[in-house]
């Protein structure tokens, strides 16, 4: 599905509309098309785009979801935490399966929950660097480790 590729004759069937329309749609730019000698080939995602359809179903895969409470912390420490869980996420770049995430602090249990859902191997890698990042008296939480 991903591959296919369409003549103008094909697009003008699929759409329903008449060549003409579908050539003009490829001058104005409203449809991307690449041209092969005299004739022009349109790509299934590019015709997708055209129609507001989704351009392919979700890869298959699994997904994962993990809840990640930390006691003992407070909000500076959230706030640090927040930005590197972020940047974690930042750095995860598969867009077909992207990597969730929601931090929430109670100032008042000095508790930091970090929801994370994506799949195994981004949430993982994130769970590494939190363990690293919290591991030890040296933590980021100045030697105190949450329960998770």
């Amino acid at each position: 599905m991903g591959n296919d590729m369409y003549s103008v004759e094909q697009v003008a069937d699929l759409l329903g509309l008449h060549v003409r329309t579908v050539r003009g749609y490829i001058r104005s730019g409203r449809l991307r098309a690449t041209r092969i000698g005299k004739q022009y080939r349109i790509a299934r995602a590019d015709l997708d785009a055209l129609t507001g359809r989704p351009a392919s179903p979700p890869a298959p895969g699994a997904e994962v979801s993990s809840v990640v409470r930390l006691d003992g912390v407070d909000r500076a420490a959230a706030d640090r935490l927040g930005t590197l869980v972020l940047a974690g996420v930042n750095t995860h770049h598969d867009p077909d399966r992207p990597l969730r995430v929601q931090t929430v602090h109670d100032e008042e249990r000095h508790r930091m929950t970090i929801m994370i859902l994506g799949d195994l191997t981004a949430t993982a890698d994130l769970l590494r660097l939190l363990d690293g990042v919290l591991d030890g008296g040296n933590g980021l939480l100045g030697g105190e480790r949450g329960n998770g």
